[in-house]
């Protein structure tokens, strides 16, 4: 999920600046009239399009959706979310204020802020307004409530959560041998050298694992909530860039190249080129045992200070063309029953949003019956949450690291 940069957004920021934009969404007090304006119409719901199983998942989103309310959803298959809020913006400056091409966007991070500075998004309060609203773990989720720092108020639905967690083979690696904390994992790398990597930013993976090091590093983790400090920012992020300088010659291929992404890092753990590999959904582990591409030997663990989570959202462009059929599928992706199949790993294995006390005695003993697999961690082992930083350090470190170090690649 990216923003777009450089002179082409800038220019177009500056065009919404005087366009003004009618964020009035349908009334959700009348849920049975939304229903009946929803039918007919056609959901484009812009989202990542890079994994199989999700895909496969948004089109039995599709089908249930056709047959209970005659909405279509059409799943535009995105590589980088920043590409459809940059469509939002176009049509803002264009002032297409009704009628847009997103109907629906997967989002968190840097984009939603971006959306939700610029006013491009649907009325306040919508997603608190859902009727399955009611099940959503408030109470013990806090970032449903804040995306990496700012108030989600009711601009976005949560759609599931996210940890980040490591993934070793047990036939290869000892379990005491496993690092703890982000400096064990660098003196882990130095007595195993070629065996740990990371996908170079601005990859997804790649990125988070430079938050997750500097949120262990930084001097005054405080400041991570906060906007960057352009005054200060060198000096925060230098012992981020230190510890990359270590890491580099003692990584797989001396740092010179990197994975390309997560399925690429799978390869290399199941091909046995890399010892140590992580992903952002507790789940990936088995779920890559059952698709017979990781060996059933493969475990997961977390450090025990913390990894990096998040929740991630579904967000409504405030010009949509299909409000109303945007507003129910925001809604059933919160329903019990298809929380319940997006947390089997059988289709995806992504973490719900949903407060098992909530739940009737039936969906909560459906969610127990769930059989995690053996390299997924029980939520109890999961580890404390470190939260995301503030999404201005996301491009910042970004940018910062491709200075120093993408010459290489």
């Amino acid at each position: 999920m990216r923003l777009m940069t450089g002179i082409f957004a800038a220019a177009l920021m500056a065009a919404t600046s005087i366009v003004p934009a009618k964020a009035a969404g349908p009334e959700l007090a009348d849920w049975a009239a939304l229903e009946k304006a929803a039918s007919g119409q056609t959901v484009y719901f812009n989202a990542w399009g890079g994994s199989e199983n999700i895909n496969a998942y948004l089109e039995w989103v599709g089908a249930e959706m056709q047959s209970r309310y005659g909405v279509t959803v059409v799943q535009v298959k995105l590589e980088d979310t920043a590409s459809a809020v940059a469509k939002v913006i176009a049509e803002k400056a264009a002032g297409k204020n009704e009628g847009g091409s997103v109907d629906l966007i997967w989002i968190n991070g840097e984009n939603f802020v971006s959306m939700k500075q610029q006013d491009l998004l649907l009325t306040p309060g919508w997603a608190t307004a859902l009727p399955n609203w009611r099940y959503v773990d408030i109470e013990n989720q806090p970032t449903i409530l804040t995306d990496f720092t700012e108030p989600t108020e009711g601009l976005e639905s949560p759609w599931g959560g996210a940890k980040m967690v490591f993934f070793y083979d047990s036939a290869r690696t000892e379990a005491s041998s496993l690092p703890d904390n982000a400096k064990q994992l660098l003196d882990w790398a130095k007595n195993n050298p070629g065996r740990f990597s990371y996908p170079a930013p601005p990859d997804f993976i790649g990125s988070s694992f430079l938050k997750q090091v500097l949120s262990e590093v930084i001097a005054d983790p405080a400041k991570l909530a906060k906007p960057v400090v352009e005054e200060s920012f060198e000096q925060d992020v230098e012992p981020l860039f230190a510890y990359l300088d270590q890491l580099h010659p003692v990584a797989w291929r001396s740092g010179k190249t990197f994975p390309q992404n997560y399925p690429d890092m799978k390869q290399k753990l199941a091909d046995g080129e890399l010892d140590i590999i992580f992903a952002f959904n507790p789940s990936e582990a088995s779920a890559g045992i059952k698709a017979g591409e990781l060996p059933e030997t493969v475990r997961s663990f977390t450090f025990s200070g913390g990894t990096l989570g998040n929740t991630h959202f579904v967000a409504i462009p405030y010009n949509a063309n299909a409000k109303e059929g945007a507003l129910l599928t925001a809604n059933f992706l919160i329903s019990p029953e298809a929380q319940l199949r997006k947390q089997d790993p059988a289709y995806w294995g992504d973490p719900t949003v949903l407060a098992m006390p909530k739940l009737s005695e039936a969906d909560r003993a459906a969610f127990a019956a769930l059989d995690l697999g053996a390299a997924t961690l029980s939520p109890d082992k999961l580890g404390p949450v470190i939260a995301e930083p503030h999404a201005s350090w996301m491009e910042r470190i970004e940018v910062e690291w491709r200075r120093r170090y993408a010459s290489g690649n």
